[in-house]
């Protein structure tokens, strides 16, 4: 800003600059605690962790009457309406509540606890959705029990049993599931609501190549991302078992030990393409993003895309990208593969599979005679929805 700061310095002398408004600063203490527009927010802390807020934070989430729904738990205050040169008039912390009194007398309250649950400092330091990581040995060990059908129709305990199985490891069943697709269809119900796509609601098929999908086929399908609940309701032959990965698991290895690729694959985006040209079928859906995601404020992964059929054109890396890139991708790929990261399941009429689209990678194996399976495809957001309903980290 070209303005000068009111409270410069005497005789032009140095002075360091307001963080606001860079102008030098007055250094006369008792100036700047009288100049409203300089005075930051005090430090508070809580259980040993120190805190800041920005003031337009702190008026833009009072939780008082006024300014916040508590019946909706929606915001009723107009976030345009606050001046961003916003200061309070007075601040102090009494009985475990930081109180904000602000020009024209509007009060707020915040207890600490409330403020470090939600500070930028507090997040940082915890895990959005806390999960065990697994591999073949360690998911076999921990001895996880399937959801049974009856119980689980009816018992608010073993669906939220279920549902936490499903978080932690990214994979769940239940059993003893009537093997038709209405059956599977009231159990998907139960937990959540069915998203309808270009494969329809509810589907169930054959290996006759009907759809543009090698799923729709016999034979090996190495490690695919996809979003679905899997029952296979019949099976007449050999061979099938399907294959699960976590895919957390071995991107936690590569952060170990070769951060540096797992870095580029967080930062790199690239192009998945799904294309189906068939006689009833025609679509062609796309989408963008690297292979890796992670929260940039706790570093933490919450999505693998990983995908190589329908990994598309690699046009959006910079030639001096690119080989790095594909060693990145390897070392991924050497990690995803090795044995004793890969679950082996024979899905059998009866047990349901749901997977967690966004962090357990499967495949299947090549297989003979008639296999018939059914299922469907779910949002994240709803499963995730029925998990905070029952008090889970979702």
């Amino acid at each position: 800003s070209a303005a000068v700061c009111p409270h410069r310095t005497p005789h032009g002398a140095a002075a360091p600059l307001c963080s606001f408004c860079d102008s030098p600063l007055c250094t006369s203490s008792s100036i700047m605690n009288s100049c409203n527009l300089h005075v930051e927010p005090p430090e508070v802390s809580y259980g040993g962790t120190p805190m800041r807020f920005n003031y337009v934070w702190l008026r833009d989430h009072c939780r008082s009457a006024s300014s916040y729904n508590s019946a909706t738990h929606q915001r009723s205050l107009d976030t345009g309406s606050i001046e961003l040169t916003l200061r309070p008039e007075s601040s102090a912390v009494e009985d475990g509540q930081l109180v904000l009194t602000w020009p024209g007398g509007h009060v707020s309250k915040f207890s600490l606890s409330w403020l470090a649950e939600n500070s930028y400092e507090g997040r940082k330091t915890v895990m959005e959705q806390p999960c065990v990581l697994w591999n073949a040995n360690i998911y076999q060990n921990a001895c996880i029990s399937a959801a049974k059908w009856d119980k689980f129709m009816s018992c608010d305990s073993e669906l939220k049993k279920f549902l936490q199985n499903y978080l932690w490891y990214g994979i769940a069943f239940v059993d003893d599931v009537p093997a038709t697709v209405e059956a599977t269809e009231e159990v998907i119900r139960r937990v959540s609501l069915i998203r309808e796509t270009i494969y329809g609601r509810m589907w169930s098929f054959t290996s006759d190549f009907s759809r543009g999908d090698t799923a729709y086929s016999q034979l090996n399908m190495p490690i695919v991302f996809k979003i679905q609940v899997f029952h296979c309701l019949r099976h007449e032959g050999t061979g099938g078992k399907t294959l699960l990965v976590d895919g957390f698991y071995a991107a936690e290895k590569l952060r170990q030990h070769f951060p540096e690729n797992f870095e580029l694959l967080c930062r790199v985006p690239i192009r998945h393409e799904y294309i189906e040209n068939t006689e009833n079928h025609q679509n062609h859906m796309m989408g963008i993003g690297p292979v890796l995601n992670v929260y940039p404020w706790n570093n933490e992964l919450y999505m693998i895309r990983y995908n190589n059929y329908d990994r598309s054109v690699m046009n959006t890396i910079p030639h001096d990208t690119i080989r790095r890139w594909y060693v990145a991708h390897r070392e991924l790929t050497t990690e995803l593969r090795r044995p004793e990261n890969e679950l082996w399941v024979k899905l059998t009429p009866g047990k349901v599979i749901f997977i967690d689209n966004w962090r357990v990678l499967h495949g299947r194996e090549s297989f003979t005679g008639l296999r018939q399976l059914c299922g469907c495809y779910l949002t994240r957001d709803d499963v995730l929805s029925a998990a905070r309903r029952f008090g889970l980290q979702a």
